[in-house]
Order: C-alpha cells, then structure tokens, then sequence
C-alpha cells in the first residue's frame, strides 16, 4: 500500500510549468513509494497540441526500461489498432495514471511481474496526470482500462457498463477545469486484449471503440 504520511505528488508539480518542465520535474518524484524500485519515471509521448489523449494505468517491464509509455507488446498492439481506427499515435499524446512500475519479483534475476496500483498510487499521482491534461488540454481523453477510470472517474469505475460511451470530462473541485468542452472514453487496455481467450473478438471491440473517439473528433 505504500507509507501515508508520504504520498502525494503535488509538491513536485511545478506551477505553471510546460509540458517539457513538467516531465523533467516528474524524474525526481517520490510521491510515494514506487519510485523506489522502479528504473525511472515513465511520464508522456507526444504533443502539447493533441486533441487526443490516451490513459493508461502504469509502465510495464519494456516501459520501466525505456522510459516511454506503450512500447512494448501492448503498445504494439495498441499502435495497430490506432491505425486501423483512423487515429496517428504520433499526433496522440500517451501517458499512464500512475507513472512508475509496480511490480513484484520472487528472486534477484527473476521476471518482474506486474501488479496493479492502489488507489492510494492513483491519488499520489493525479496531480501528475490532472497538470498534463489541463495544459495539453484533449477534446476526448481515452481511458485504457479500470485503472485509467478510476483515476479520472472515481474508484466505482468499472469498464464493461461504460465502454465506448462519450461522457462529459469534468475537473473535481479545485482541480484546474478543461478549456474544451472534451470527453471521456472508456475502453479495454490493450495487454487485455493480449490476454483474452479470444483475442480477435477482443481487438475488434477496442478498434471500435477507439473509432468512436475518431468520429468525435472528425
């Protein structure tokens, strides 16, 4: 779970800050007690200007090594099906909820092994994730899966009742508020997709949803 009396991002979010100041800042972040094992901080790929946003939940192995998001299978993945649905992951900016790699390892040289964020790590990083998207500022913002939801939408979230829906994005009180009148867009993350028993029909579902942020933003 992490120590309490530590967590928290906000003293390391510059105020005012641009993006290129903002993911500088987040190398030195110790929040909370990710920082700890992970390589580096994995902050955000792409443009200040995006009109698209993706949100994923945390770096994994690949990320934690190369210090960028969606890099590694699922974002192989990830890119394929971008193309397939209209969007450019080049003019898309990419970023996770929570922004080091939580991971268990049962021996030295041993395979770390995913493990999914608290709610607590969600909390200690919003500051991170609410400065990104109030200064790149998406007209739809993606959310990759539970984790990405429950960040944004509170820990209720839950994927399947919501996915491909458009919902107004909305800042909580005292949280910077959008500029766009932008959107929200749930859907599977996609090491999910790389998971299921059947990935065909899995994939085929996260194209069509990521289509429905396309023809919003058409």
């Amino acid at each position: 779970m992490g120590d309490p009396d530590r967590l928290g991002a906000a003293e390391w979010v510059p105020a005012g800050a641009s993006l290129a100041a903002l993911r500088l800042a987040a190398s030195g972040c110790r929040g909370c007690e990710l920082a700890e094992s992970a390589t580096q901080t994995v902050f955000s790929t792409g443009p200040a200007s995006a009109r698209l946003a993706l949100v994923g939940e945390q770096p994994g192995d690949v990320e934690d090594r190369r210090g960028a998001p969606f890099v590694g299978p699922a974002g192989q993945l990830l890119d394929r099906a971008l193309a397939e649905s209209g969007l450019d992951r080049a003019e898309t900016y990419v970023t996770n909820a929570v922004k080091h790699f939580r991971f268990r390892q049962d021996a030295p040289g041993r395979r770390r092994l995913h493990v999914t964020p608290d709610l607590v790590h969600l909390e200690a990083c919003r500051p991170w994730l609410v400065a990104e998207l109030s200064l790149v500022d998406p007209e739809v913002v993606v959310l990759l899966g539970a984790t990405a939801g429950r960040a944004l939408l509170g820990p209720g979230f839950r994927v399947t009742p919501n996915r491909g829906r458009l919902v107004p994005r909305r800042a909580r009180a005292g949280e910077p508020a959008a500029v766009q009148a932008g959107w929200l867009l749930a859907t599977v993350h996609p090491s999910a997709v790389l998971r299921a028993d059947d990935r065909e029909a899995a994939y085929a579902g996260l194209v069509a949803d990521l289509a429905v942020a396309a023809a919003a933003l058409a």
